[in-house]
């Protein structure tokens, strides 16, 4: 008998691209949503509030379930005090993990430093590097309040050319920003794109946003979904839903559909 179509599973390729948020406070929604997600999705991005409540233990639970974790705390602080947190979360074999580029060229050259100095001594798995460039709640206002007087696009390929520039492996930003930093950056750099929101979702606290197929076509290697999955009465069938958008945008980009 042949699967219903809302049990198919989606192509192993495009659901690798697929990060779901897991913005809760406590590890029991944690359990549910990972036991009922890991087939759907390719990862699962632990930020500074779950981090926080349950510490490493929540990566570790990930982990022994067969999911891959990006670890979304953000490091920004002094070189020495970041490229020490960096070397941590290399030990807990995250797939992944950010720092803000604004921290500056010598925060961002020591920490990718100190990492590939741990990885050689411990033979462990070298993550992805990823430095956050302007973060997806804020508008040209809100950089004019702090400062920042040039152009949200402008700040952002400033920002990701100067983790390339460090030997970070991409950036964090904005699906809008993607075309430039390709264009500055070149094929092999990694961009991960929060302010994802499928098509009639609310923008929450989101201020430069794209749905997941047009992120897709912009070019970017994986995509943020957070509260859209999350808050879904049906978590995988929102989950399957954004894959489906995403593999519908790769079929459209390539010039037709596969058969």
């Amino acid at each position: 008998m042949a699967p219903k179509p809302d049990a198919v599973l989606p192509s192993v390729s495009m659901k690798q691209k697929l990060i779901v948020a897991l913005d809760v406070n406590d590890l029991e929604p944690v359990k549910r949503l990972v036991g009922s997600l890991s087939d759907h999705v390719g990862m699962f991005k632990i930020g500074k509030q779950l981090f926080i409540h349950a510490g490493p233990s929540v990566v570790k639970f990930i982990q022994e379930g067969g999911g891959e974790v990006f670890l979304d705390l953000k490091f920004h602080d002094i070189p020495n005090t970041v490229s020490k947190a960096a070397v941590e979360a290399t030990r807990l074999g995250v797939k992944m993990f950010n720092l803000h580029a604004s921290g500056g060229l010598d925060m961002m050259c020591q920490t990718v430093e100190a990492v590939q100095e741990i990885c050689n001594k411990e033979k462990l798995r070298r993550p992805i590097l990823l430095g956050v460039t302007v973060l997806t709640s804020l508008a040209q206002e809100d950089l004019a309040r702090v400062g920042i007087t040039a152009k949200v696009a402008d700040q952002v390929v400033r920002l990701a050319t100067l983790c390339q520039k460090a030997g970070m492996d991409g950036v964090v930003a904005s699906p809008r920003e993607v075309g430039l930093i390709r264009s500055s950056c070149g094929p092999g750099f990694t961009i991960v794109c929060p302010g994802i929101r499928p098509q009639g979702k609310d923008q929450g606290d989101q201020k430069r946003v794209m749905t997941p197929g047009e992120a897709i076509r912009a070019g970017a290697d994986y995509i943020v979904v957070g509260r859209p999955i999350l808050e879904a009465k049906d978590p995988p069938l929102a989950a399957r839903e954004v894959v489906s958008e995403m593999e519908a945008a790769t079929n459209v980009r390539h010039g037709g559909t596969d058969h």
